[in-house]
């Protein structure tokens, strides 16, 4: 999803999400938001902002499985030690994989990204791509919030835009 900044991307993603009030219709898989429960829909869907919060001290506590989390967080370019990494320790680099990371083990059908890269250097930057793309052919949703029109050809296979408070269609 396209946009200037401030125009409104990240309240759109917040509002799916079911973290902002909304008065739209929501849906995942033909199911709508206003038919489940608050933690149903956020299993469902799952929004990684584009600076995640983290509430205990080490990393590994903040995955319901850590050994499980493992290939997942190599794949992201990490050493498995990390999850005894102070949170403190990390760039914002390794904070937004690490986000995303967490994110999926968790297992959603829809994934709302804001600017998950945005931080990242060019070999993490194709890695996290790489992931989010398996993500979509697996099935997953994405909805993906981003600056860069390079990145936007790469991965984007529909764009949309908000254009004077409106989403649209971009084309080309």
């Amino acid at each position: 999803m396209a946009g200037p900044s401030g125009s409104g991307k990240t309240l759109l993603l917040r509002a799916i999400a079911d973290l902002d009030p909304t008065a739209g219709t929501v849906k995942v898989d033909g199911n709508e938001r206003k038919g489940m429960t608050v933690p149903r829909w956020r299993g469902l869907v799952m929004y990684v902002p584009a600076v995640s919060g983290w509430w205990h001290t080490a990393v590994s506590q903040h995955f319901a499985d850590w050994g499980s989390a493992v290939p997942l967080i190599e794949s992201l370019r990490l050493p498995p030690a990390c999850g005894a990494w102070p949170v403190s320790r990390l760039s914002t680099g390794e904070q937004q994989r690490l986000a995303l990371a967490r994110a999926i083990c968790r297992g959603p059908r829809v994934l709302l990204l804001d600017e998950p890269t945005s931080a990242l250097d060019t070999p993490d930057t194709k890695t996290v791509e790489r992931l989010i793309e398996e993500f979509r052919s697996s099935g997953g949703g994405v909805v993906w919030v981003y600056h860069d029109a390079a990145q936007r050809q790469r991965v984007s296979h529909r764009t949309l835009a908000i254009v004077g408070g409106s989403l649209r269609e971009q084309t080309g």
